[in-house]
């Protein structure tokens, strides 16, 4: 786009993070003003155990304890980190899910600049939603990713209703050869179709791990897929589990968990009622696919507690506006393979090919001259996206800084949920609803990391 370069988008984003003026967003922006000494996340590499008994090397990983922390933040509090770069490359952090003021959202050239090796970034702000969300960098996405930058989120709300143990579950694959050692990140025929899947599965960087449990209790279980390909296909072995909330905001209705498919970005919060026999095993299964995999058990301990699911009252839904539909504009968006075949360079990495693209336009992101944004959104109106999928292949959206509701679906009868990703399928057009409450350019993208780095990537600008 003519005129658009670093620099001006830079200054741009700025500009616009700092016009903060509706409800959520001017708190969010005053709090985060006084927010607390911030949490250190050193981004390094490290070695860890994943499979048999070698250690992988180049596994990378935020602080010195294996696995990324599970963050902590309550609802309304104002929250700090430092993102501390001891990688041998540049790298941010996106706070996946949170509606966070633009200049936070981590997206290289977008909203902020990269964090150099041996630099740092200060981020603040006050989370307005409670759930369950994550954390990942925004920079060579599919390599750092695949090594290990993905952490869980948990927001707490003191309104919550009391469960008896929680459990967090942080879902992704490895690309592991059978020397425990990371392979190619991906393959060309594999980014052009439904993604190259990893070789070792893992919750916790564990397989299969187990969780004790108080018998006969609730147990909120927290479920993050931060794999960069695999979509999940979720059934409960053994127990009773009903959704409570799906991509951090309730869902209008608990229902149980019979079988229901989500993607790479995607979370999902479970209500667990545990068996009444000490030593009895609930497990958490993914059937999509050839190969049923266990995910992760929970084993009942001590004497029943005798709770029941149905006395669980719902979570308190998240301040998000809703739209006035009789006044909503709409966006048409059409998801398309293109026949491109071009390199893109980028300090951010380049997978060296464009097989994916928006309205037809390829962009792979964290590039300095980005495409012009697929719209133009006027703060606080109402808008329906009009998306389309006439690709062969399923596509987990992702929108950032804003929260969406899924309006209507060619096909079938869908619930109004809450969200910042749908799972378009094949063949499916849906309709998205949302009040363009927070400023910036707010990116959109498939969460399958090979589509979104070989184009299915744009942006929203709120102005």
């Amino acid at each position: 786009m003519t005129g658009l370069t670093r620099r001006t988008v830079l200054k741009a984003s700025a500009a616009a993070a700092g016009s903060f003026g509706l409800g959520w967003l001017a708190n969010a922006a005053g709090a985060a003003l006084a927010a607390p000494e911030p949490q250190i996340l050193t981004a390094t590499e490290t070695t860890a155990l994943l499979t048999g008994s070698t250690p992988t090397q180049k596994v990378l990983t935020y602080g010195d304890a294996g696995m990324p922390p599970v963050l902590r933040m309550s609802k309304g509090r104002p929250f700090a980190a430092r993102l501390v770069n001891k990688l041998d490359e540049p790298t941010t952090i996106h706070w996946h899910g949170l509606r966070v003021p633009n200049r936070m959202d981590g997206v290289p050239f977008l909203v902020q600049h990269y964090v150099y090796t041996g630099d740092h970034f200060d981020y603040a702000f006050t989370p307005p939603d409670a759930g369950t969300f994550w954390y990942h960098p925004h920079c060579n996405t599919l390599e750092q990713m695949g090594h290990g930058l993905t952490g869980v989120i948990v927001v707490e709300n003191p309104g919550d209703p009391v469960f008896d143990a929680e459990v967090v579950l942080n879902l992704r694959d490895w690309r592991l050869g059978g020397d425990g050692q990371f392979i190619a990140p991906f393959r060309p025929r594999d980014a052009a179709r439904g993604g190259t899947y990893g070789t070792v599965r893992s919750a916790n960087w564990q397989a299969e791990p187990r969780y004790d449990a108080p018998a006969g209790g609730l147990v909120r279980l927290r479920v993050a897929i931060t794999d960069v390909t695999r979509i999940y296909s979720f059934r409960m072995q053994g127990g009773q589990a009903s959704v409570i909330a799906i991509d951090g905001n309730p869902v209008p209705q608990h229902f149980p968990l019979d079988l229901l498919q989500l993607g790479p970005g995607q979370r999902l919060d479970l209500a667990v009622r545990m068996p009444d026999e000490e030593g009895a095993v609930v497990g958490l299964e993914d059937i999509r696919g050839t190969k049923p995999a266990m995910l992760a058990t929970l084993r009942a301990v001590g004497t029943s507690l005798k709770r029941d699911l149905g006395d669980l009252a719902p979570l308190e839904a998240n301040p998000v506006a809703k739209i006035d539909p009789t006044s909503a504009k709409h966006i048409r968006l059409v998801l398309s393979a293109t026949a491109e075949n071009v390199a893109s360079d980028s300090i951010c990495g380049s997978l060296g090919y464009s097989f994916w693209a928006i309205n037809k336009v390829p962009w792979p992101g964290d590039t300095p001259d980005p495409t012009a944004p697929l719209a133009e959104l006027k703060l606080g109106k109402s808008y329906i996206i009009d998306m389309e999928n006439p690709t062969p292949r399923a596509h987990p959206i992702h929108l950032h800084g804003m929260s969406f509701t899924v309006l209507a679906s060619s096909a079938g009868p869908v619930p109004p949920l809450v969200t910042d990703t749908y799972l378009i399928q094949p063949d499916e057009k849906v309709q998205l609803g949302l009040v363009a409450d927070n400023p910036g350019d707010w990116l959109l993208h498939c969460h399958i990391i090979e589509h979104q780095k070989t184009g299915m990537t744009s942006y929203l600008r709120v102005v």
